[in-house]
């Protein structure tokens, strides 16, 4: 590694940011919100992720890579858990008008009420979690870093 400070610091900045990510989501997992939902109703974080996603969207639909790009699953990962999704009926597809060869994707109404009801357990999880440990100036602080950050990314 290079003698550089600051790139040393930037690595050990990640491996923090990285490893606290890694371990919250490893108790979100096991959080009442991902295993005391009905059984018809039960889904994984990553399933969850996806309904949270199509929940955000405006006009409704999404493109698969859409969703793609703000998910962390490979793309045929994705595509496997959208086919789950639509025969439990949560989500529905149907081809873009205007293209035919692209995916539009949104929630059902009973997608839609599936991500509310886990989301609504979800958000207390996360907070049981965090709220013990960070203030609410530490979260906002943490939150605008984490925010600059990301935009300071290049686009992918």
């Amino acid at each position: 590694m290079s003698k550089n400070p600051s790139v040393r610091l930037a690595a050990a900045c990640w491996e923090s940011l990285f490893r606290t990510q890694v371990a919250v989501m490893r108790r979100l997992n096991q959080a009442p919100a991902f295993r005391q939902v009905g059984v018809s109703h039960k889904l994984s974080v990553k399933e969850y992720d996806v309904l949270f996603t199509l929940s955000r969207c405006p006009s409704g639909w999404l493109r698969l890579h859409e969703i793609n790009d703000r998910v962390l699953l490979s793309q045929s990962s994705l595509s496997r858990l959208v086919e789950r999704l639509e025969n439990r009926g949560l989500i529905e597809r149907q081809a873009a008008p205007e293209d035919g060869r692209g995916i539009l994707i949104r929630l059902t109404d009973e997608g839609r009420s599936v991500q509310k009801e886990i989301g609504r357990a979800h958000v207390r999880d996360i907070a049981a979690l965090v709220g013990p440990v960070l203030s609410e100036d530490e979260m906002t602080e943490l939150m605008r870093l984490t925010e600059k950050l990301r935009a300071g990314l290049p686009p992918s």
